[in-house]
């Protein structure tokens, strides 16, 4: 069976309709298997949110500007770590995903495996 044949195997039994979109993705992630996850990931962005707020509030307060410099400093580590947070779920949510893609392709070579012993 040359690449050709394949190819059009593939073609024919690809259906569009089971790609993933962003809902079933997010479903995915507050699924039971990944809650623990999930609820880190809000806690600890919980948590850096309350310290960037906190180092914003203070920043303005204070009248020394070694404090200001370490609060602004504070501030954008806190605010970098809201960022790391959502990559972090981002990828967690993409992990998913691609496992079940891999699942996929596994099942696709069993069935042209057997369609290549058939003939």
């Amino acid at each position: 069976m040359n690449d050709e044949q394949i190819k059009k195997m593939m073609d024919d039994s690809y259906d569009n309709s089971k790609e993933e979109g962003l809902m079933s993705m997010l479903k995915d992630f507050y699924d039971r298997k990944t809650l623990s996850v999930a609820i880190l990931v809000w806690i600890w962005g919980l948590v850096f949110i309350a310290g960037a707020i906190y180092c914003g509030v203070k920043f303005f307060d204070e009248e020394n500007v070694q404090y200001q410099i370490m609060f602004a400093a504070l501030f954008i580590c806190f605010y970098l770590s809201v960022g790391l947070m959502k990559v972090f779920a981002w990828q967690m949510m993409h992990r998913n995903s691609i496992k079940r893609e891999i699942k996929r392709l596994e099942l696709r070579i069993a069935e042209l495996t057997q369609i290549v012993k058939n003939k």
